[in-house]
């Protein structure tokens, strides 16, 4: 995993212009609004340290999607955040699992935390199961005020003493 740059703004299209990939945010990105996405998350390196990464195939030197730490709130309350987007070409493959294992290293052992959150969407059944591949526990849900729209996100959480790499 790496950073992301602007040259990575082809791979990121192909995944937030994808309606199988964005089907829990109920609608795609269009070009104006991936460049948003990426210069976001090339602010919050800059700003917090972390952000989204390039999950890149080791094999291929393809980039497979983008997993990552976001300091997200839910309700008000400020939270670490894990969250991970891969190409539908690459569903299925672990990549989600592995690269979310190291982001939660990072989090716990580098970054010190007690907690990280993984809100998801109730219709997101791919996250669901990554989360709880994880072992992440859902404690929650909250109502998400996104685009317009009030949307129900079940709030998963890894406590540290219960991550094991």
């Amino acid at each position: 995993m790496r950073k992301l740059t602007q040259e990575d703004l082809p791979d990121l299209c192909e995944m937030l212009q994808d309606e199988d990939v964005m089907y829990a945010w109920e609608h795609t990105f269009s070009l104006q609004q991936v460049k948003e996405w990426l210069d976001k998350q090339l602010k919050r390196y800059e700003n917090t340290g972390i952000g989204l990464l390039a999950v890149v195939d080791m094999k291929t030197n393809e980039i497979v999607g983008q997993i990552g730490l976001v300091w997200g709130d839910i309700e008000g309350r400020e939270i670490l955040e894990l969250a991970y987007m891969l190409k539908k070409t690459q569903w299925g493959k672990g990549f989600a699992v592995e690269g979310s294992k190291a982001c939660l290293d990072y989090a716990f052992n580098m970054m010190n935390v007690d907690k990280v959150y993984a809100p998801i969407r109730l219709e997101n059944k791919a996250s669901i199961k990554t989360a709880e591949t994880l072992g992440f526990v859902m404690q929650g849900e909250y109502v998400k005020h996104y685009n317009g729209k009030d949307m129900l996100h079940l709030i998963y959480v890894m406590d540290k003493k219960d991550f094991n790499v």
